[in-house]
This record gives C-alpha cells, structure tokens and sequence, in this order.
C-alpha cells in the first residue's frame, strides 16, 4: 500500500510538533537552571522509554517483535549517542539561553548532507557542498570567534548539532535493515538505561512545584513525538519537513517572553543563513528524490 500524502496536514502537524518540542526545551532550560542536567534528562527518559515499550506492545509481535534487531551494537550506539546529545542541548540551553542554541543548532541538516557521504557513501554534489559552507558561513557569524575574548561554551550547541547529524545518518543506516518501530524501541529502552546509570548518581530532592514541571516536560516530550510519528503517517518527510525550522520561531519567542533573552544582530543574521541554506539543501534532496 501507498502512504497516504496529506500536505496539510502534515504541515499542520508538523508545526504543532515544533511548537511541542519548543516548550519542551524551555521546561527543560528552567529545571535544568534549578537541578542537576543529568537528573532531569533521565526522569524525562524513563517516560520515554515507557512510552516507547507502550507504542511497540501495542503493534503486532510486541515487545518481542520491536526488540528483534541484527545490528545490536548499532542500535545501542545510536541510542546511547542520542542521550548524551540531549544532555549537550540541555547544557547549553542553560548557559547560553534557547535563542542562541537553536540558531546555532539550526545548521544541523547541512551537518547530515556533509557527513552523509563519508558515513553513508552517498553523493554529494557542489550545489550542495556551496549551501554546506554557506551555512556555517552563517555558523561564524553567530559565534563570530574573531570578535575579541571568544567564549568556549559558545561551541556548545555546534557540538550538540554534529552529535544529532550523526545519530540521524546511524538511523539512516540502521533502516537499512530495521523497521522504525525496531529503532524507536531502541531508542528509547537503552537511552533510558544508559541515563540511569548515570543520573543516579547526581540525584537531589526536587520541590513539589517543580516535580509538575517535570511531569510537563514528560508529556510535552512523548506528545511531541507522537505528534512527528503521525506527521510522518500521512505526509511525505520531503514536503514537510521545510517547517521544521519553526521551532526556531516559537523557541526565540519562549527566550524573549519567559527568560529575557536578547536577539542580538549577529544572531538574527546567522539564523537566516543557515535556514536558507538548510532549505536549499532539503529542496536539492527532494528534487534529487
């Protein structure tokens, strides 16, 4: 059977998901400015993972059948490379703000079309390689390292991009040979293991208040997923994929409303780069497609 390509919809939900996942990165940036990052990430983790195993017992073989995998390792690596992302993400949410992060972030498809050929033996062509530099053109207008005493921490959200560009090219080689449901289920059971294992040990008392806001970032979190799982069902990831940068937009107004952050110029200039060139790229692989 053919997937069905609802655009509308698709884009729809898409955007809710962006939205999702934006107020998902400022609750994580609040409790991450009060408690300890590994702490957080893995109680968010552990409602993940339950959603995860939930969602693969619902579909046929269950559990059983979502675990069976040929690559273990690959899934483990990718799984465990994800969690340590996020935990990079959180990190710079709380040093640098949402704003900055995500407009460095940004860059993260031209990462995956730079690194889909040596990692995946895909072809890259010079329209694409021209967007890549252009992008990061954009990159160092952001982080502008030449402007007097450069901030280290400033590579923070540049680091978390290239760890995501290759968790996504290890989930394009895993499909190779396993389903979606098989790599969701990984994903999520050994993340959550694997941040256990280390958030355990940093542990502290949270205030009642603040455990609401925590079971705000579980939901937000597996809403948004569920949201992207069914934007994916019902329209194509080329078509929708584009509105994907309008987390950007509800993350710069959650930065500017809730945490008073600044755009500063130099941001706003990168930002518009890097998502022009990233929607030129995407546009190349579509049409490449």
């Amino acid at each position: 059977m053919s997937q069905p390509n609802n655009v509308r919809l698709g884009v729809g939900l898409m955007i809710l998901t962006t939205f999702v996942f934006a107020l998902q990165d400022g609750i994580s940036r609040h409790l991450a400015g009060t408690y300890n990052v590994y702490m957080v990430v893995m109680i968010r983790y552990w409602f993940f993972a339950a959603f995860v195993m939930v969602i693969a017992a619902r579909r046929a073989g269950g559990l059983r059948q979502a675990a069976i995998t040929t690559q273990p390792m690959l899934q483990v690596v990718r799984a465990l490379l994800l969690v340590a992302e996020i935990c990079v993400a959180v990190i710079g949410f709380t040093i640098l703000g949402l704003i900055e992060s995500h407009a460095v972030f940004a860059c993260y498809p031209l990462l995956v079309a730079a690194l889909s050929g040596p990692i995946l033996g895909e072809q890259v062509g010079w329209r694409r390689w021209a967007a890549i530099v252009v992008g990061f053109i954009g990159v160092l207008i952001i982080l502008q390292p030449g402007m007097g005493v450069f901030d280290p921490a400033a590579v923070i959200p540049l680091i978390s991009a290239i760890m995501f560009a290759v968790y996504g090219l290890l989930t394009r080689f895993a499909a190779r040979k396993d389903s979606t449901a098989t790599s969701f289920f990984w994903t999520g059971t050994v993340g959550a293991l694997g941040m256990t294992s280390v958030g355990l040990w940093f542990w502290e008392p949270m205030q009642t208040h603040d455990w609401l806001w925590m079971a705000a970032l579980c939901v937000t979190g597996v809403t948004g997923h569920w949201l992207l799982i069914k934007c994916y069902e019902v329209a194509e990831a080329g078509a929708v994929q584009p509105f994907a940068y309008f987390q950007l937009v509800f993350v710069a107004v959650i930065g500017l409303t809730l945490f008073q952050e600044v755009i500063r110029p130099n941001v706003a200039l990168g930002a518009g780069i890097i998502i022009a060139a990233g929607l030129f790229t995407l546009w190349r692989e579509r049409r490449q497609a």
